[in-house]
């Protein structure tokens, strides 16, 4: 009777002790959650292989194969003469079912061209930041678009999209990441930004970025051209007071719906305010 009781104590202490560390492990897991970030120069919907084609659907699907919670697309047309006078951020929003916001960068064709961003998650706040050209170098306006997005948990960030000026000297680039930079220390959410930075790892620009922002990769694959592709020019970046953790980043060997290979990185975020 004895050894009965025991062995029936025994039992119980030890379904106690695994009811407790699941438990835990439960409220542990609850702590955080994972947000997946793309960044995609899509070359207006044009793959490179077929001049004059727009084929949204092949951008939708290269996205749509990664299953991003936020995408910062650059080279957007919005009702352009080019691509059909389609509004390209609200295709392919639709398409994958996601929010999204556009920012204009110049006119284009009777219509619009800029960057954008989707979203699975609500957006609200959002804002076009003017970035600085030097008007003798008759430079291409570009612009910096940012949203607030709420994420799962109620926990709010602030989520960039932006394109650099691709001239061969730095002049406009130089310009422009003192200005990313300048944003950035006057921003209180938690800050993501991704894009087109139209320069390399070992570049002024790049190492101007990483003296505010973590990037997702430091030894970053390359992005371009996407065959036989030889440099990281696209990269992803948050603000380290972000409390932001990095659990991957890796670039997407599609090779057909645009110039430029997407990039996605996996973060982990705490959902305490």
């Amino acid at each position: 009777m004895k050894n009965i009781l025991f062995l029936i104590l025994v039992f119980l202490t030890i379904s106690c002790s695994v009811k407790t560390q699941q438990t835990a492990s439960l409220s542990k897991d609850r702590s955080a959650q994972n947000i997946r970030v793309m960044s995609y120069n899509v070359h207006h919907c044009n793959p490179p292989s077929k001049p004059g084609l727009i084929d949204i659907d092949a951008i939708a699907t290269a996205i749509k194969n990664q299953n991003p919670d936020l995408v910062a697309l650059q080279e957007i047309d919005v009702n352009t003469k080019r691509s059909g006078r389609y509004n390209q951020a609200e295709e392919l929003a639709n398409k994958l079912n996601m929010k999204f916001f556009f920012a204009k960068a110049i006119d284009h064709e009777g219509g619009d061209y800029g960057v954008a961003i989707l979203s699975k998650y609500p957006l609200s706040d959002s804002q076009i930041y003017r970035l600085p050209t030097d008007a003798a170098t008759k430079g291409e306006p570009r612009v910096l678009a940012t949203v607030k997005v709420t994420l799962p948990g109620g926990k709010d960030i602030r989520f960039g999209s932006t394109h650099f000026d691709a001239q061969k000297p730095s002049t406009n680039r130089e310009l422009q990441i003192k200005e990313i930079n300048r944003i950035a220390v006057n921003e209180k959410l938690p800050f993501i930004i991704a894009g087109d930075f139209n320069a390399t790892p070992e570049s002024s620009i790049i190492r101007q970025f990483d003296e505010k922002f973590t990037r997702t990769c430091k030894s970053c694959d390359p992005t371009i051209p996407v065959i036989n592709p030889k440099k990281a020019i696209d990269f992803i970046g948050f603000l380290p007071a972000s409390g932001f953790k990095i659990l991957s980043h890796k670039v997407i060997p599609e090779r057909y719906a645009s110039d430029h290979l997407p990039i996605i990185a996996e973060l982990q975020y705490d959902l305490k305010p």
